[in-house]
């Protein structure tokens, strides 16, 4: 089953809202369980061969997410580490697992732009609908504004570098090809792209990057800029308030 959808109430007035830490520490504080972008159900057939029990993963922008425990449940075991700028959040997790006896998962205070950690360090990084929210009030979806682009950026830098070599990006998204492929491609970056969708009518995206596997079509496509595709919006089919996620896309 899919997880309980947040209540009507708990989104903030405007997208913007969602960029501020204050709403997320006082929804965590009231918020059980949410899953973002549908959950981990949806897209076991494309997260699951990508797993193997040695495996170190980093969830980054955790919230109250349970895809930390499905991954356990998956078998890995190599250590899971969740994230979270809100300590409201991370600390309402960390009571759950504890509750539950869940061992396993580290639960972690961290912000996804200066992650603390030591380069090289995960095999596996994966972030679900956290990348989206700092698109929220990014204007033109062709041209950002310098500090959407300067903060994912600094994002995808911090998930780079904590990457161990060859290890695996994966990136759980509205944003389509034709907006996220200049971030992900930017010349400092290693790492090869390819998308698969999921969902039905409407398609969520699922990016894998692989570091260290960067193509020479990776090279070419930065100075390209493709057509857009049509996009058929369904809003019955979307999770109560995945659909501000998608603006930016409307405005095609």
């Amino acid at each position: 089953m899919a997880a309980a959808a947040a209540d009507d109430d708990v989104a903030p007035p405007t997208a913007s809202g969602y960029l501020d830490p204050s709403y997320w520490d006082e929804r965590f504080g009231k918020e059980e369980h949410y899953e973002w972008f549908k959950d981990f159900s949806h897209f076991r057939h494309l997260l699951a061969p990508l797993l193997s029990p040695s495996l170190s993963v980093l969830e980054v922008g955790c919230g109250n997410s349970r895809l930390g425990e499905e991954l356990l449940r998956e078998g890995v075991a190599g250590g899971i580490t969740c994230v979270d700028l809100s300590p409201v959040a991370v600390q309402r997790m960390r009571d759950r697992l504890a509750a539950q006896g869940t061992k396993g998962v580290d639960v972690v205070v961290a912000d996804m732009l200066d992650l603390p950690f030591e380069p090289e360090s995960f095999d596996l990084v994966i972030e679900k609908g956290t990348m989206d929210v700092l698109f929220v009030d990014s204007g033109d979806p062709w041209n950002p504004n310098p500090t959407t682009v300067n903060n994912v950026m600094k994002m995808l830098e911090c998930i780079h570098r904590v990457l161990k070599p060859e290890g695996i990006f994966v990136s759980i998204t509205f944003g389509q090809p034709h907006f996220r492929r200049r971030f992900f491609e930017a010349p400092e970056f290693t790492w090869s792209v390819e998308y698969s969708t999921f969902g039905d009518g409407f398609h969520y995206f699922f990016y894998t990057l692989k570091k260290g596997k960067r193509s020479l079509e990776s090279n070419s496509y930065q100075n390209i800029i493709p057509a857009a595709p049509r996009v058929n919006m369904v809003h019955e089919e979307l999770e109560s308030e995945d659909f501000i996620f998608r603006t930016n896309v409307e405005e095609l």
